[in-house]
């Protein structure tokens, strides 16, 4: 068993995009853990989630990038700003009682990130990611959106990028 949340925060070329599953390491998100960690995709990189080199937050979380890595700026995006906002928003969950302190040894989530090429903002990239992560954890962990709240809006709910004509 696995849970899953998303949530899209911010604006502009900042905007975040988060879409994650939480699972038990023994489970199949820990298989698809391993599976990324160990079977990297070019320019599409998977990175454990750190606060700070050498302090990895828990459970342990690994980010897998949506958008191609395309040179050193990319990089430098995904290994900080996006990379420190994930790590904290888990700690913070965690600390915060959402993700249970006594099940971090047992779980394990990957986080695909969004971070657009034209993104220049740092300070918004880390806000809006941290703010995007802690949303899609609570999602997970609360089952959200309920099916019936699907079923009533699924008519009349905009996607920001694409309107129906």
């Amino acid at each position: 068993m696995y849970l899953n949340g998303e949530a899209l925060v911010g604006k502009g070329n900042e905007v975040a995009h988060i879409d994650l599953l939480i699972g038990d390491k023994s489970g199949p998100v820990g298989q698809a853990f391993a599976n990324a960690l160990t079977n990297q995709v070019e320019k599409h990189t998977p990175l454990f989630a750190v606060i700070a080199p050498n302090l990895v937050c828990k459970p342990i979380t690994m980010i897998v990038p949506k958008v191609s890595i395309r040179g050193m700026e990319d990089a430098v995006r995904n290994f900080g700003p996006a990379q420190k906002s994930v790590a904290m928003a888990v700690a913070d969950c965690v600390e915060e009682g959402t993700i249970p302190e006594g099940d971090v040894e047992d779980l394990c989530i990957i986080v695909g990130v969004f971070i657009h090429p034209a993104a220049e903002d740092n300070d918004k990239i880390y806000r809006y990611n941290y703010e995007a992560t802690k949303l899609a954890i609570r999602r997970a962990m609360n089952q959200e959106p309920p099916i019936k709240e699907i079923l009533d809006k699924k008519d009349s709910a905009e996607h920001p990028f694409y309107v129906q004509k």
